[in-house]
């Protein structure tokens, strides 16, 4: 019998198949609507194509390890690799089955603390990823927007700079992301207790309220984590934020690498041009309501990016646009679903079985 607190109670294997088929089906859609065959012929498929698709894999793998790294520095070394592993697969794993502006967040604080980690030293540590994970878009937006122009960044056919819908996308979403940033940085580093009443207020939400006793109980461990965390030195956050620079900057090349694999990019300037609005597509993925950004993330792939991909025939990018969104989308999403599919049954049974509890 499983322990009722589990949180993945409510997911059942319809969650977890549903954004695949969104995904896949949203991929479908656009390839019966304006696929053109042709674009295969400007994909040839050379031991150029696995070098860089390779590359683009162990890219995902530094994004990983870098949160691995990032979770060991803010639990002050108590998770070992295999612990730190195990939480960012399942982080990624409920963000993968989430709205995108919900995440694996609200639960990675039961990761955190099923792994030996105490509610309030897992509370502290939590918010300080997501901290950390927001100003690195606080910072790296406004900076993209110096180096690259306005208009390159969001023109799109005939709409450019503010006539552009995704640069309204943007903007709300860079807005949501700094007034959280701002809240959070208030709560850690300033206001604790208002923190521990945030939280409460978080644990108000249905899935999430039986858990909400125990975080009241660990309010006074919250404020004293929180308090360390003022006391850190400037090399904990300087490690903990280069993990989390090394993570994101991974995850954005790995689109360029997939472009890499079967055209020739021209000039740094194309490819950090490139790298600049995957960060935009990440901000704009807020307001996706679907699972993991499901079917939302493969439209803005070919609209946004479309039109950098350097192919001889215009006719052809969006299609091209397509089967590149794909691969995609196969490197740098469906992975998660796979690997939590065969992590969270054995974690679930491990830590919530009350048999093998009670021998820990």
């Amino acid at each position: 019998m499983v322990d009722a607190s589990n949180p993945f109670s409510g997911i059942k294997a319809s969650k977890v198949i549903l954004p695949i088929i969104i995904g896949l089906g949203a991929v479908a859609f656009m390839f019966v609507r304006e696929f053109d065959p042709r674009a295969f012929d400007s994909m040839v498929f050379t031991w150029r194509s696995v070098l860089f698709l390779f590359l683009a894999c162990l890219l995902m793998l530094g994004r990983d390890l870098g949160y691995m790294i990032r979770i060991r520095v803010l639990a002050n070394g108590q998770l070992s690799w295999i612990q730190s592993f195990r939480v960012i697969m399942l982080w990624e794993f409920t963000s993968a089955v989430t709205p995108s502006a919900i995440g694996g967040t609200s639960v990675a604080i039961l990761f955190l603390n099923k792994e030996g980690i105490s509610l309030g030293r897992s509370s502290a540590a939590v918010l300080a990823t997501s901290f950390l994970d927001e100003l690195y878009f606080v910072l790296m937006f406004p900076l993209l927007l110096l180096i690259v122009n306005v208009n390159k960044m969001f023109s799109i056919g005939d709409h450019t700079g503010f006539l552009n819908e995704f640069f309204w996308f943007a903007a709300i979403g860079y807005s949501v992301k700094l007034a959280y940033t701002i809240v959070v940085a208030y709560g850690l580093f300033f206001n604790p207790r208002g923190l521990k009443w945030l939280l409460l207020q978080f644990f108000r939400l249905s899935f999430l309220r039986r858990w909400r006793h125990n975080i009241n109980d660990a309010g006074y461990e919250i404020i004293q984590s929180s308090r360390e965390l003022v006391r850190k030195p400037f090399k904990f956050w300087l490690k903990a934020f280069g993990a989390t620079f090394f993570s994101w900057t991974s995850r954005y090349w790995t689109v360029n690498m997939i472009l890499l694999a079967f055209f020739v990019i021209p000039g740094f300037g194309q490819h950090f041009l490139i790298f600049a609005r995957q960060l935009v597509m990440w901000i704009m993925q807020l307001i996706a309501p679907t699972p993991g950004g499901s079917g939302f993330a493969e439209y803005i792939f070919t609209r946004y990016l479309g039109d950098l991909i350097p192919v001889s025939d215009v006719a052809i990018a969006g299609s091209v646009a397509i089967a590149l969104a794909l691969i995609w989308r196969l490197i740098s999403y469906y992975p998660y679903l796979i690997v939590g599919a065969f992590i969270v049954p054995k974690w679930i049974s491990d830590k919530f079985t009350p048999s093998k509890k009670s021998k820990e």
